[in-house]
C-alpha cells in the first residue's frame, strides 16, 4: 500500500475555518477518500502552509511514494509566506521525482511552480459544478481519465485557474468555461496529475465550501442573496439522501459522473494505480 503525503492548501485559518463547518480538514477529508479507495494506504497529513511545518521525524521526501495537493482558500496572486512555502514544497517534491496529485489550488501550484500562468479566470468562475468537461485529444486515452466518458459533470469551485500550461505540459481536459481543466506537467525528475475541478469533493463537502463562498457567489453573480446560496447547497447536500437523490439529480441535470462515489473520485483512483505500477 502506497505511503502519502497529503498537503493541506490552507493555512491555520482556513483550517479552523473549514474544521468549523465540517468537521474535518481538506487533507483530512481527501485522506478519507484515499483510504476509501486504496484501504491500508498510509496517509501522512502534513500543513506546508505554516511556517513550523516539517515532516515527520526521520520521514523525507523521497520515503514516500506520493504526494497530494488539495485545494486552498489562498490564492497565488496574493503572495506571502504560506503561498510561498507551499511552491516550495512543489519544487522540491519536482526535484525528489515524486509522483504528484493535486485539484485546484494543487493544479495552480504545479503549473506555477513549472513555469505556467495563474490568475482569475477570464470567462469568470465555477461555483457547485463544472460541466461538460470533455478529453482533449492527447486526454482521451490519458490513463488520469482512464473511465472516464466524452462529457462529464464534476464538482469545482474556483475563481482562479491555469491561463497558460508550463512548456510541455498535456492539457487532458476542458470545457467551455476554462481550456485547462486536467493537465500532466512533467518537471525536474517529477510527475504532476491534476485537476481544476475536485474529484474528491462529496455532496455534504461541496455544500459547506459554497455555504462558506457564499458572498462571492452572489458577487459573480449565481445568486441573488445568501439566502440563495444556502438553499441551493442545501439541495446539494440533499444528493447524499436516497428519497431525495434521483428528484433533484432530474432537478439539477446530474448523472452517475456525480452520485456515484467511484466515479466522482476517477481520477484519484487512476492516479493511486498508477503509483501501484512503479
Amino acid at each position: 500500500m502506497p505511503r502519502l503525503l497529503i498537503a493541506d492548501g490552507n493555512d491555520r485559518d482556513g483550517r479552523a475555518t473549514r474544521c468549523d463547518v465540517l468537521g474535518r480538514t481538506t487533507a483530512q477529508s481527501f485522506a478519507d477518500v484515499v483510504t476509501d479507495i486504496a484501504p491500508g494506504a498510509e496517509c501522512i497529513l502534513i500543513a506546508p502552509a505554516d511556517a513550523d511545518a516539517a515532516l515527520p521525524e526521520g520521514l523525507g521526501l523521497h520515503e514516500a511514494d506520493g504526494l497530494i495537493v488539495t485545494g486552498s482558500t489562498l490564492r497565488l496572486s496574493e503572495g506571502g509566506p504560506a503561498v510561498e512555502r507551499q511552491l516550495d514544497l512543489m519544487r522540491a517534491a519536482f526535484a525528489a521525482g515524486l509522483p504528484i496529485f493535486g485539484s485546484c489550488w494543487g493544479i495552480q501550484v504545479a503549473a506555477a511552480v513549472a513555469g505556467g500562468r495563474v490568475g482569475p479566470n477570464p470567462r469568470g468562475p465555477e461555483y457547485g459544478f463544472a460541466r461538460h468537461l470533455a478529453p482533449t485529444a492527447e486526454g482521451a486515452a490519458h490513463p488520469l481519465l482512464a473511465g472516464r466518458g466524452p462529457a462529464w459533470d464534476a464538482p469545482a469551485i474556483h475563481t482562479d485557474a491555469v491561463l497558460e500550461p508550463p512548456s510541455g505540459a498535456r492539457v487532458l481536459a476542458a470545457n467551455a468555461v476554462l481550456d485547462v481543466q486536467a493537465i500532466e506537467i512533467r518537471h525536474g525528475r517529477g510527475l504532476f496529475w491534476g485537476t481544476q475541478y475536485h474529484p474528491e469533493v462529496d455532496p455534504d463537502e461541496l455544500a459547506a465550501m459554497l455555504t462558506l463562498s457564499a458572498a462571492a457567489v452572489v458577487e459573480a453573480g449565481f445568486a441573488a442573496d445568501g439566502a440563495a446560496v444556502e438553499a441551493y447547497a442545501d439541495e446539494v447536500r440533499a444528493l447524499t439522501d436516497p428519497g431525495a437523490r434521483q428528484r433533484l439529480a432530474w432537478r439539477h441535470g446530474l448523472g452517475d459522473d456525480l452520485l456515484d462515489p467511484g466515479q466522482r473520485r476517477r481520477e484519484i483512483g487512476n492516479f493511486l494505480a498508477h503509483l501501484s505500477t512503479r
